[in-house]
């Protein structure tokens, strides 16, 4: 069946399938190091009491069956023992039943994690990483040529994943429309990095040329990736150069790092690799072609979802439409913020909390804490508790289930909690009391970076959380 292979994207496939299990491998990884204190038995959104309220219908989840953190931690694991394994291209070496399995058992597993995560897995890319990995089951291995049908559907999610961004922001923000966001996002995006400092301060017209090309990459170009080679190559290759630019500016986790991923999968390398090899010329058997085309037509049928979503004026960001993530809608900063607030966590052990007492800051790994430090590079890794920080700064209402908890645990000196942070500035016996405070946020200027060495400058707001001890957090909320 000529038709429904194409070997020629035999290269693309096996880039595409090794970064794909690589993102699946940071997944699971991370899940397995952070999953205690945010959803573990005793962790701020409990899994059991999460699944209580929830039916199986419409959270599918090895965990709504049975759970624990000890079968938690080995369902993490075992996901990150087949990523690393089909990273290192372990499906190739066995037959197509065996490396569908393979594939599907990271999809299982996080699934499972994804539907019990709530609101620490409430992020489009968690979503974008279950459609694409429930494709890659069926994209094949090197003892076949890759499906077509599944390559067309890989094209069909990059464009989704671009125009739909690009869609949200024209009929959004209007700063997208007038071209100066980006004055204002490099400093107020979730999670500065390293590099973003030093975007913030590129020239407003070259601020005003970064917004108008990003209309172009996410409403033109994704347009052009289903036009013939070499045309959709390089459509591809702008996605690549443009994520790879975001990957400079920000921590977006593996966001953008998926999408380069599968844009890696629509270009042509046949010009680099040769002639495919001859495994990669063979016909498929007729079940995976039966099975293939099925899937196709189901997925096909699923995405007259996103498709009304997109059409909508009242169009939403980074929704699932089905329990299993299989066809999602996507998005991103379809509002840019134009100032930055922080929540500063801090403990003392003074018995009498005084506002002049010895109050010692929590630093967090990546989100912005002690203006003197430069913000630092964590993605492809998620910090899932620095991300929920960003949000209960922009309102506690996003805070209102987990905060409570967060500094209930602060209190009693957790040590999965405190693992997640950078500092601990009670290494010896936890705090007294714990209090939160909101300062506005700003970069410095070129002048005084130089004169202070602070990346940031601060100011005082008001109070976010009052001096709170451990008998009173079951009733304090931020304000």
């Amino acid at each position: 069946m000529d038709w429904f292979t194409a070997p020629d994207y035999w290269l693309g496939r096996l880039v595409f399938q090794r970064a794909l299990a690589g993102v699946y491998l940071l997944a699971f990884v991370g899940a397995a190091l952070q999953f205690r204190a945010l959803i573990g038995a005793h962790g701020m959104l409990p899994v059991p009491r999460h699944v209580r309220h929830v039916p199986f219908r419409r959270a599918p989840s090895l965990f709504q069956l049975r759970y624990s953190d000890g079968l938690f931690a080995g369902c993490a694991w075992t996901g990150a023992v087949f990523a690393a394994a089909l990273a290192a291209g372990v499906g190739d070496l066995v037959p197509l039943g065996a490396a569908m399995a393979m594939w599907a058992v990271p999809w299982l597993l996080y699934l499972s994690i994804v539907n019990v995560g709530q609101t620490w897995y409430a992020f489009g890319w968690e979503s974008l990483l279950l459609e694409v990995g429930f494709l890659a089951v069926f994209l094949g291995n090197a003892r076949i040529g890759p499906p077509v049908l599944v390559l067309w559907l890989l094209r069909w999610v990059l464009f989704r994943v671009e125009f739909g961004a690009g869609l949200i922001k024209m009929r959004g923000d209007p700063c997208w429309r007038k071209l100066t966001c980006l004055y204002h996002h490099h400093e107020t995006q979730p999670m500065p990095g390293p590099l973003s400092w030093f975007f913030h301060h590129l020239p407003k017209p070259l601020h005003r040329v970064e917004c108008a090309a990003n209309h172009v990459t996410q409403l033109v170009v994704p347009v052009l990736l289903f036009t013939p080679q070499p045309v959709a190559s390089y459509a591809a290759a702008i996605v690549v150069a443009t994520q790879a630019w975001l990957v400079l500016s920000g921590n977006f986790a593996w966001l953008n790092w998926i999408t380069i991923t599968i844009a890696l999968s629509a270009i042509d390398f046949t010009g680099l690799a040769g002639p495919p090899p001859e495994a990669a010329s063979r016909g498929a058997p007729l079940w995976f072609v039966v099975l293939v085309c099925a899937v196709s037509a189901l997925m096909l049928w699923l995405s007259r979802h996103p498709v009304a979503n997109m059409a909508s004026r009242r169009q939403a960001m980074n929704r699932s439409f089905d329990s299993l993530h299989l066809v999602n809608t996507y998005g991103a900063f379809g509002t840019v913020g134009r100032v930055r607030d922080e929540v500063v966590v801090e403990g003392s052990a003074d018995r009498v909390p005084r506002e002049d007492g010895d109050w010692r800051a929590y630093e967090f790994r990546g989100k912005p804490g002690a203006p003197g430090r430069m913000p630092r590079q964590f993605a492809p890794y998620h910090l899932r508790l620095d991300w929920l920080m960003w949000f209960a700064a922009l309102s506690p209402g996003y805070a209102r289930d987990w905060f409570g908890p967060f500094v209930e645990r602060l209190l009693a000196g957790d040590r999965d909690t405190l693992r997640l942070l950078r500092h601990n500035p009670f290494p010896d016996a936890p705090p007294v009391h714990v209090r939160a405070r909101l300062y506005r946020y700003r970069f410095t200027t070129w002048r005084e970076l130089r004169e202070t060495g602070a990346w940031w400058h601060r100011t005082l707001l008001r109070e976010y959380l009052p001096p709170t001890r451990l008998a009173e957090t079951s009733r304090s909320e931020p304000e």
